[in-house]
Formats: C-alpha cells, structure tokens, sequence
C-alpha cells in the first residue's frame, strides 16, 4: 500500500490541511472472465495494492484533485460539473463526481489528493480502486452513506455512462466488497456472494506483462461486448426468454452455431463455458481441491486466446512459462485481457522460486523485465485514518 503518512504529508504540504484518509484496493479475478457483463459468475480477490484517497473540506464549491501517479491536478466546479468525458484521467474521479449528482448526492467543495500502487493498464483495476477510493471519499464529505453494493453500482455507472467503457459489476465490487484472506464468489445478476477461503499455503502471484491496455479509448474490449451482443440478439429468436448468455447452456448455443459468424460464436462460447468453469472452480476451492482449480485456470486461459481472442503473445508465454514450475497449481491472463498480468495459484513454499524463474525465462523469451507481485486476498474499500 502506498504509504499513507506520506500521503498525508504530500496533501498538508499541496493543500494546506490533513483530511480524511480512504483506501480502496485493485482486485485480481482468479477466474470468471467477461462473464460478469453477462450476468454471470465470476470470482475476484481484493489486493493489496490499493489507492489512497486524501481529502480535505473547501468553503466554496471546487474540487482540486491531485494525482500522485499522474503528477498532475485538477479543478472542477461542482456546480458545473462536465457531461462527457476528455479522455484523461481525471474522468474517472469526474465520472464519479457525476454518477453521485445523477442519485441526488451533492457536497461543498473540497482538495482530494490521490495516489496508489495498482499498476495502470495491467488488468488489475486500477480504475475502479481510483472511482471507488473517490466514491467513499465524497460520500463521507456529503455525510451520504450507500451500502458497499450500491457504492459499486455508483461506480460502474460512471464508468459506463460518462467514461465510455462497458465494463460489468465485478471490479468495482471487489473493490468495495473484499473479504481479507478470502475470494468472492460473485452472482452478476443478483449481486449474491459467498466469501470462499483462500489458506495461507497458497499466494497469488500477480505477473504483470508490461504490455498496456485501456478500457476508457473504446476499441477492442467494447467491439467484444458488441459481438457477444450480436450473439444474444441472434439466440433470442430461439430462446426469446433468455435476457444474457448468463441464460442459455452449451448445447443452446452450439445448436444455433450455424446462425451465427464463426467469430461470434467463438466469442459467446468463451461465455457460456466460463460460467461453467467458475462454479466449477468454486466447488474445488471448498474443497481445496487446487488442483482441479488450477485445471480450470488454464482452461479458462486457453478460451480467452482462442474463443475470445482477448489474449497476446506476451501474457501466453507468461502461462507457458508458469506451467512449468514447481508449485504452481494454475496460471491465466486475467483482466479484460489484450495485455495486462496473469495470475498464477502458487504454493507458497514454492513461490519465491517461482518469481525467480518467471522473471529469468520472461526476459529470455521476451526481453521484457516484468513485474510480479506477491499478494494475499485482502479488505474492501473504506477509511483508513481520520485526523
């Protein structure tokens, strides 16, 4: 986590005042990808890599929000706020800013000082722990208070409607809602979660690919979305119950295969069998049965390079790679994909050697130096300090 005394000294020092401090953490999903715009399952862990949120009271009606990570501040009039976005990052905070004006929520102006640790553009969320770690902050200085769920749907209506990326409930849930030492068992449609435990003889180790992705400037995750659409519209003349692929099983859609473009196919069956594969992965982390976890995992890795082509080079030869350690029951991209971390299930003992290896056999295939984060599953979103 970003040092928070520093953070506040970097707020006193820019804004003249201590504030309020909150955090929010990135999530990693273990398993259950694009799943969650369908109203499926999917499987998430908090972080804990997080965002710090610093704010302070103002008398008139700006906000200045400072962002470390960006070196970079902003000013908004409250009282005008913008109606689209700018393709900056501050349309996360503003998008957020806006979701709360659309609910009736309202507050005096204010500084925010911002600053983090989840890598931008690694398929780790660094998104949502901003809106979130912004959310939690302006609710708390509009006295407003919204339970963790509706706190995520806030966000995700920022995300969706002002920044322009047609993300589902999933990071911005986990974010909120994260349960330390454990990961959640997520039902997209009715927000149900079981907190499934993760034991303390396996980490997460995060790999981060080096390669960028952005969900905000349109382009490959949205044209996703628009195929799978183009999927359900297609399905609905046989099933005009259905609402998502959430709704339809494997021989469904297989018996309408030959109605469909081949791309499009491709894509609704990463779908449909990834909602499979995580309450089948779910049932072997009751069990801690990780193992046939982990034989979900790569299942789920080789669906998103071949059906839903949201995979590259990089983050494939990461999961070849992590194969081949001792210790690692599972490996896949995780995220929206098309760059970004893969997250591999590692038996703790064998974890040190397995960064090591990852790390060596990553540059001699690539020349890239990746990152790679150990974690634990940790808390959700919430105030850290009060001065």
């Amino acid at each position: 986590m970003a040092d928070a005394s520093r953070v506040i000294a970097m707020h006193q020092s820019r804004f003249g005042a201590q504030g309020v401090v909150f955090q929010a953490p990135g999530r990693v999903n273990l398993i259950g990808e694009h799943t969650d715009t369908s109203e499926g399952h999917v499987m998430p862990a908090a972080l804990d890599l997080r965002t710090l949120s610093v704010l302070s009271p103002r008398t008139d009606s700006t906000a200045n929000i400072y962002s470390e990570n960006f070196g970079e501040q902003v000013s908004i009039d409250l009282q005008k706020l913008p109606s689209s976005p700018r393709q900056h990052w501050s349309d996360y905070p503003t998008g957020v800013l806006w979701s709360l004006r659309q609910r009736g929520i309202t507050c005096g102006g204010f500084d925010l000082t911002l600053a983090g640790n989840v890598p931008s553009g690694s398929g780790l969320s660094s998104s949502a722990s901003v809106e979130v770690a912004v959310a939690v902050a302006v609710l708390d200085r509009a006295g407003a208070q919204l339970a963790k769920p509706e706190i995520a749907k806030l966000c995700q209506f920022a995300e969706n409607n002002f920044v322009g990326a047609q993300s589902g409930i999933m990071d911005q849930f986990a974010s909120c809602c994260g349960v330390e030492g454990h990961a959640l068992l997520l039902d997209c449609r009715t927000l149900d979660y079981e907190a499934l435990p993760l034991p303390e003889q396996v980490l997460l180790v995060i790999c981060n690919s080096m390669v960028k992705h952005s969900l905000s400037d349109g382009g490959e995750y949205n044209e996703r979305r628009a195929e799978v659409e183009e999927g359900v519209r297609i399905l609905k003349r046989y099933y005009p119950e259905m609402q998502t692929l959430r709704d339809v099983n494997e021989e469904q859609l297989q018996a309408s295969k030959n109605e469909m473009p081949e791309h499009v196919f491709l894509r609704c069956l990463h779908v449909v069998t990834e909602n499979r594969r995580v309450l089948q992965a779910a049932e072997a982390l009751r069990e801690h049965d990780f193992s046939s976890f982990g034989k979900r995992m790569y299942e789920a890795h080789n669906s998103m390079r071949d059906n839903y082509a949201a995979s590259c080079a990089e983050t494939d030869t990461l999961v070849e790679l992590a194969a081949k350690q001792p210790g690692c029951y599972g490996a896949r991209i995780t995220g929206a994909g098309f760059g970004g971390c893969t997250v591999n299930l590692v038996a703790a003992e064998h974890s040190e050697k397995f960064v090591e290896n990852l790390r060596a056999g990553y540059f001699q295939a690539t020349g890239i130096h990746a990152e790679i984060y150990l974690s634990r599953a940790s808390d959700g979103a919430g105030p850290l300090l009060r001065n």
